[in-house]
This record gives structure tokens, sequence and C-alpha cells, in this order.
């Protein structure tokens, strides 16, 4: 009796998958004709990377899309890393306090970025020279895109090598990063040298979901660092009210009508609590600021949505 009560359930669950991805992949390519630019998308669920997932939103899923600020997630993941190796020191000659979240890290003159960008850390010291708590640093460039924080943590953590091989060596290899925020900040070219293939962008948030590298506790303050205190307009924008998404985005100057980037990396927690991993980069666009970022809420609802029904 047994093999002719399973048999049917296997086949349906062989048989039903390739409808419903193509239908979901189909929904996407239409959202992402509204950007006038070139989109590209990656998603999954728990526990089915690098194994073919249940749910497909592949477009264009391997792109080279320049990542803007998205590159400060695997940053503040690399500082965390080497805070926890214990591989920079503080000032203070106490172990204990050179493996501290709070060790006190120099603004230095030249670690400004002139002219001016945007940065509440440069804001509040336009001088320089004083002393900023690391876990400071990390909230800066996490929370609120800070880029002269970012440029700080660049710095301490010895550059962009270091980041593009710790990445690296997670097992990611669709992560390049080469110049920090002051070289972007005088070269609109170089933002392409930087670059995140949405796949591997997915790659790393379900590492941190699912596996992370990090200690507990520092993997819930990135992750809380990610989750933003009012809805965004991007992943956040046409999700069901109160549903908790912990993000990066990244977003380019507008140069001639044309947006380089608009990008959102992200995991959206589901009803059933999964945590659904999926990355939009929105490049070279020509629609307006609303638009582009409509089609990123748009895409991310479309994957919540398949994610539902697929528990």
């Amino acid at each position: 009796m047994r093999p002719v009560l399973l048999l049917p359930p296997l086949l349906s669950l062989l048989t039903t998958p390739a409808p419903a991805q193509q239908s979901l992949q189909q929904q996407i390519q239409t959202i992402a004709a509204d950007a006038h630019g070139k989109v590209s998308v990656a998603c999954s669920l728990p526990d089915t990377m690098p194994s073919p997932s249940p749910l497909n939103c592949d477009l264009n899923p391997t792109a080279h899309p320049p990542m803007q600020s998205v590159f400060k997630l695997p940053l503040a993941l690399t500082i965390l890393h080497q805070l926890e190796q214990g591989k920079f020191m503080a000032s203070s000659s106490n172990q204990s306090s050179n493996r501290s979240i709070d060790q006190p890290i120099r603004f230095l003159p030249e670690d400004r970025i002139l002219p001016k960008p945007y940065s509440s850390l440069q804001d509040k010291y336009p001088n320089a020279n004083v002393d900023v708590p690391l876990r400071t640093l990390l909230q800066l460039t996490v929370s609120l895109s800070d880029n002269t924080a970012a440029d700080i943590l660049l710095r301490i953590a010895g550059g962009p090598d270091v980041v593009d091989k710790y990445i690296a060596s997670l097992g990611i290899t669709g992560f390049h990063l080469r110049d920090g925020e002051n070289a972007l900040h005088h070269s609109v070219p170089l933002q392409y040298r930087n670059w995140f293939e949405p796949r591997s962008a997915v790659q790393l948030l379900r590492i941190l979901s699912d596996r992370s590298p990090l200690t507990p506790e520092h993997t819930a303050q990135l992750l809380a660092w990610m989750r933003p205190a009012t809805p965004t307009t991007r992943l956040q924008g046409d999700l069901p009210a109160g549903t908790i998404v912990a993000h990066k985005s990244g977003t380019s100057d507008i140069d001639n009508g044309v947006a380089h980037a608009t990008n959102d990396i992200g995991l959206i927690t589901l009803p059933d609590g999964r945590q659904l991993a999926i990355a939009v980069f929105v490049t070279d666009s020509t629609a307006d600021t609303a638009i582009r970022e409509k089609v990123i809420a748009r895409i991310a609802r479309a994957a919540y949505n398949a994610a539902v029904k697929n528990p």
C-alpha cells in the first residue's frame, strides 16, 4: 500500500515546480522592463544553495552591476571577522580591549573626503583628529551608509584586496571590490570596477542568515543594523505591513539622465519565519527615482508571494 500512496505526491513534486518558476521569472522580467535599464536579480530560500531552488528569481544573475554602497555589508562582515580574530589592534595594550567592538579608532584628517560626501561623521567632526568607537563606525556604515566611516573601516581592514579575499574565503567568487568611497567620489567610471553578481550577493546573505561565520552576538548586531527604523521604498516598499527586512542598499548619482546604480539586497522574513534572500540591481536606468525603486519593490513582492506558496 505504501508505494501506491506515496507515488502521486512524489510525481507532483517533480512535475509542478517548472511552470511556477517560469511564471515568477516572467513576472520579474515584465516588471524589470519599466526600469529602462539593465536589471539583474537573484533570490533563494533556506537550504537551497547551491542546489536548484524551488524559487527561481533569476534575471541576469551573474551580471556585474556596480554595487555602490552595497559593498558596505561585506566590509562590515570583514571587520567583525578581523575583530574576532584579533587581527587589528586598538591603541590599548590590553588584549581584551583589542577585541572589543567599542575600541577607539582614530578618525584621521586624511580620512576626510573632500568635497564632503554624505557623512554624518564628517559633519560632526569636520576637522577629524578624534577617536570614534568601532561600533559607531560600523553602525554608521551599515545603517546610514556613511561614506567617510566606510573608508575608515576600509583603511583599518587593510584595503579592498583584504575584503575581496575574505569574501572569497567564504566560497563567494562573484564579488569584486577595488575602490573606496573617496575614489568613487572623484571618478564616475570607477564605480563599474566594484561589482557584485546578484547570485553571489544572495549567497552571502544565505551564509549570514543560515551559517554565519561570526559569533552569534556579532551576527545579531549586524542584522540589527541592517533593519531600517522606518520602512524603505525598495525591497520593503510593497511588502505586507510589519514585514521584517534586513537590507543594504546602494545608490549612485545621476549623470545626464542616467542612474548608474539603484540597488538593494536583503533578507525578508516570511510569515513562517523563513528568510528569503534577495538581490536586485538596477543599472544604467533612465527611469526616475520613484520608478526605479518601485521596480525593486514589485520584484521583491513577486518573490515574497512565490516564497509564501513554497513552504
